[in-house]
């Protein structure tokens, strides 16, 4: 290494200077206005920068189960002022330096690791490089901030798979999801039916007492104000109303519908036996 024949130099602030006699290094330069005897072999050799710098190093490797992957680390290092004279005489190439054991304890660990694992451990991969160069790089003057594995990049056709493979995932629990769903649907539709035909049979209850009642006031009330009339009698009356009634609703209804029904003289007592048993079996009820 050469030296420059200057008689002064200025060492900027983030930087420092390695300063020989004869050749032979003789101190580190601080930052600021240095001067230098050329007379008595003094020089400037070199001035080495202490920024972090930063290098990305893609690695290609496989997996535990043969998956080929690109890993992309960034290495954050500086030179130790301290130390700067080693680094200055000790590495020609610091960054290819890096590059090679970044490559080789990548290579050394990545096969151990199935890929989908890959991708949770890249913090575990990030450690072991990080511990492997500072004890390396730490001899040579240079200071390891922080290794980054900032991609994972598998294989175009492996990457295309675990896409269908998460798609099909999801698809899945969604059948399973929308298959819940409609079983919590028929379920309740089912109670509410349920629930409905309850009502209903209530309903109609109620409405065949309400008649029992009506039947039974209107009998007493017709065999008190008529005198001499039995309550059979009333009770024969009325079925004989209602049932000209009900002939007169259909002849009246809008549906046309026809309705076959026997009638004639000798019907009208048979329908009001059926109509006066139909009322006592739904009073037993």
């Amino acid at each position: 290494m050469g030296c420059n024949a200057v008689c002064c130099a200025c060492i900027d602030h983030a930087s420092v200077g390695v300063v020989q006699k004869w050749g032979r290094f003789m101190r580190l330069a601080t930052p600021g206005l240095h001067f230098f005897n050329p007379f008595k072999g003094e020089c400037l050799a070199g001035v080495l920068s202490t920024r972090v710098c930063s290098l990305e190093v893609c690695v290609e490797t496989k997996t535990k189960d043969n998956v080929f992957v690109q890993i992309v680390c960034s290495t954050q290092y500086r030179v130790i002022r301290e130390s700067a004279d080693d680094a200055f005489y000790e590495l020609q190439n610091p960054k290819e330096q890096i590059r090679a054991y970044v490559f080789d304890v990548v290579r050394a660990l990545v096969p151990r690791i199935p890929l989908d694992e890959l991708f949770e451990q890249k913090g575990d991969v990030a450690k072991a490089v990080l511990e492997e160069l500072e004890k390396v790089m730490g001899a040579y003057g240079y200071s390891i901030e922080q290794i980054l594995v900032v991609d994972i990049v598998p294989d175009e056709s492996v990457r295309r798979a675990m896409n269908d493979i998460n798609a099909a995932h999801r698809l899945q629990l969604a059948s399973v999801y929308k298959g819940e769903a409609e079983k919590i649907l028929l379920v309740k539709k089912a109670e509410a039916e349920a629930e409905a035909k309850h009502l209903a049979g209530v309903g109609v209850a109620k409405q065949r007492q309400a008649i029992t009642e009506g039947l039974r006031e209107n009998v007493l009330n017709f065999s008190h104000t008529v005198s001499g009339t039995s309550a059979k009698e009333v009770m024969d009356l009325i079925m004989v109303t209602q049932y000209f009634d009900t002939i007169k609703d259909l002849g009246d209804s809008s549906n046309k519908t026809t309705v076959f029904i026997p009638h004639g003289p000798g019907h009208v007592k048979d329908i009001t036996d059926q109509i006066r048993n139909g009322v006592m079996e739904a009073q037993s009820i």
